[in-house]
């Protein structure tokens, strides 16, 4: 690999662009500061592939979204770690996905491998070497950055196109390539989905309050968005998320009612008091048909021992199978399936545990333990998987003459 170059200007970045294009893969990482901004801050790009690493400046180029619309088209892969970051920025800049995306540290999962792996942890076990730790605190916005500052931040980048070719052949031996790209396509869609949703139905408290009250806090809620937005701030340090359940709970459009509630009194709220009033009025207006209902899911189990033990099932599969549990589902996913077996299967969306190669590999074997064909006994405490699954055989006593 040649020694990197920083490319600082538009004329630059515009040739390297078209020479990635000729590239056979693209491997990348990003930089960025989310802290004091409404949205990340992207102040680095680290680019490599088979035969060179580049850093380029976002703070000295501008305007880098040729690099979105080509990784949005690439005909090659491109190679990220942990890549859900890099997913949004190609999403805000270009409105499309990451092209033949390959994320080695979902590609890792499905070998065997715990998930989350750091990426140090993926070089120490499949490449054999360590990676340095000391500008992990970088405040990345700053200018000059030093030479070991940009060694630094390209080492998340010039061990990815080894890893990919290591782990994408272990994939294929196994046969679980499409695995992989299933799951990254269903990550992307959950990103852009995210992006486009608004979330106002997350902040805490949110979920159970009443129809009135949360339209109050979807009101509220987009106007705290866009003055955010304007100020690019992080949206809690124009009004915090408590405050926000408070209005929406006393829905009140008084100012002196807003203005006495505790943590109102703030001298940057002070200007704020009315359009705080008028977001309230605008939702206590709203017709009885227009209020936001609330979302219920399907019926749960009331068996917290049964997920547990579904639970645990799972993971002993994902293991046998050489899978990382934690790709497989959560206690989310075990509670999604359940609910759907108790239910009678009529008329439901199939469970995130039942579809793909999820419902091959565990769903399948779960239904099974479920309905009383598979039992799980201990067959080696002393084995790094001691438990393993047997088939029970029908008991004849209860069938008739």
């Amino acid at each position: 690999m040649t020694l990197h170059t920083t490319i600082k200007t538009a004329r630059d970045f515009a040739r390297y662009c078209d020479d990635l294009r000729q590239a056979p893969l693209i491997a990348f990482d990003t930089e960025f500061v989310s802290e004091d901004r409404f949205r990340p801050q992207l102040c680095l790009l680290q680019v490599a592939t088979p035969e060179s690493a580049v850093v380029i400046d976002p703070l000295a180029v501008s305007d880098v979204g040729e690099f979105w619309e080509l990784v949005a088209n690439f005909n090659g892969p491109v190679i990220v770690h942990a890549g859900r970051e890099e997913i949004r920025f190609c999403y805000r800049a270009s409105g499309r996905k990451v092209a033949n995306l390959f994320d080695v540290q979902l590609a890792a999962g499905f070998i065997g491998m715990d998930y989350p792996a750091s990426y140090g942890n993926l070089i120490h076990r499949y490449l054999g070497q360590v990676l340095d730790k000391g500008e992990t605190r970088t405040d990345w916005r700053r200018r000059p950055l030093t030479e070991h500052q940009l060694d630094y931040a390209l080492q998340d980048v010039t061990h990815l196109p080894s890893l990919y070719e290591l782990l994408r052949e272990r994939l294929e031996r196994r046969q679980r390539l499409e695995w992989l790209y299933e799951e990254v396509d269903e990550l992307q869609t959950a990103v852009m989905q995210a992006e486009a949703q608004e979330s106002w139905r997350r902040v805490p408290g949110g979920s159970t309050l009443p129809p009135r009250q949360s339209a109050v806090l979807r009101e509220l809620w987009r106007w705290r968005e866009n003055e955010a937005r304007q100020a690019d701030i992080p949206a809690r340090r124009v009004l915090r998320d408590d405050l926000l359940i408070e209005l929406a709970k006393r829905g009140t459009d008084d100012v002196r009612r807003i203005r006495s509630l505790r943590g109102m009194e703030r001298r940057t709220l002070g200007a704020q008091y009315e359009a705080i009033a008028e977001a309230i009025r605008r939702a206590l207006e709203l017709p009885e048909s227009e209020l936001p209902r609330r979302v219920f899911g399907e019926r749960r189990s009331q068996a917290p021992l049964l997920t547990q033990f579904v639970g645990t099932a799972i993971a002993c599969i994902s293991r046998q199978h050489h899978l990382a549990p934690a790709i497989v589902g959560n206690a989310e996913d075990v509670r999604d399936l359940l609910a759907y077996e108790q239910s009678g299967r009529k008329g439901h969306e199939l469970p995130h545990l039942l579809r793909g190669w999820r419902g091959e590999v565990i769903g399948n074997r779960v239904r099974e333990l479920l309905a009383g064909k598979l039992a799980i006994r201990i067959a080696d405490a002393g084995d790094e998987l001691p438990v393993e699954f047997c088939r029970v055989a029908p008991d004849r006593s209860l069938e008739g003459p």
